[in-house]
């Protein structure tokens, strides 16, 4: 296969390795790090890119991203199919599932992560998550019993354990080291950053499956979303499924409805 590569820059390192070794023709391209905090931005220079690359003779677009901030909600393909991890942001793709995220960051999704493609590119050397304002989670007490009441508000409260002190998570990073993509040095050079920040540092071994399916062309349902020629990216925000496809005409539909 001939395949497009748009990815986060915070990945070329992991990308370029999997590439090397990849059966199939693969052209990247990278966007800046932190693209998603101007995620209407990012959105809408990944659709140029989407666009341009319509009558290369590309039989898949690859997106090397997670729903990164809604950044790539309501992306359309148009003559060629898109295919996306189904993940949060980039932390899954370096974690190889989102299973392992759920696991790490189930409890805390505000809890700040690196890896050497982060660190090395632009002035932050950790990213936090914005999952938590994603999922909702970001909400106060008093904004529950405006919507809902004081009972429902209660309940809610509970129920997302939104009492959780995220302090304490707050005052440790996460490294994710790559095997593949070890650098000698990177991982001292981190510990120092956050000890000078104060931050307790906590290796993670990172795992390069989901990267790998995704440039080999292994896209199974369970971990991407291939989206068909005229169709669009929704998010649904949960743990499982995340994002999925649906038609750009029935999208329009439910905003004139709306």
């Amino acid at each position: 296969m001939r395949l497009k590569v748009l990815a986060c820059e915070v990945l070329t390192r992991e990308i370029c390795y999997l590439v090397a070794h990849s059966p199939h023709v693969i052209d990247l391209t990278f966007t800046k790090k932190d693209g998603h905090d101007l995620a209407e931005c990012l959105r809408q220079e990944i659709q140029r890119e989407i666009d341009g690359a319509n009558d290369e003779g590309y039989d898949a677009i690859l997106l090397g991203y997670g729903l990164c901030g809604n950044a790539t909600v309501e992306l359309k393909a148009r003559g060629i199919p898109l295919v996306i991890p189904r993940a949060h942001d980039c932390c899954t793709l370096f974690l190889g599932s989102r299973l392992k995220f759920k696991e790490l960051f189930g409890d805390n999704p505000s809890q700040p992560f690196s890896s050497l493609g982060y660190m090395e590119r632009g002035d932050q050397y950790s990213h936090s998550p914005a999952l938590r304002k994603i999922l909702g989670l970001d909400r106060t007490y008093e904004d529950y019993v405006l919507q809902y009441g004081e009972e429902n508000a209660r309940y809610i409260m509970e129920t997302l354990s939104l009492t959780l002190d995220l302090t304490e998570h707050q005052q440790k990073v996460l490294y994710i080291e790559i095997p593949e993509t070890h650098q000698p040095g990177a991982e001292e050079e981190f510990r120092q950053k956050a000890a000078a920040d104060g931050k307790e540092f906590v290796p993670i071994r990172g795992d390069l499956s989901l990267l790998r399916n995704l440039l080999h062309g292994q896209w199974n349902e369970e971990d991407f979303l291939v989206v068909p020629p005229g169709e669009t990216i929704v998010g649904v925000y949960d743990w499982d499924t995340i994002c999925r496809a649906t038609r750009i005409e029935e999208k329009n539909d439910e905003n004139l409805d709306s």
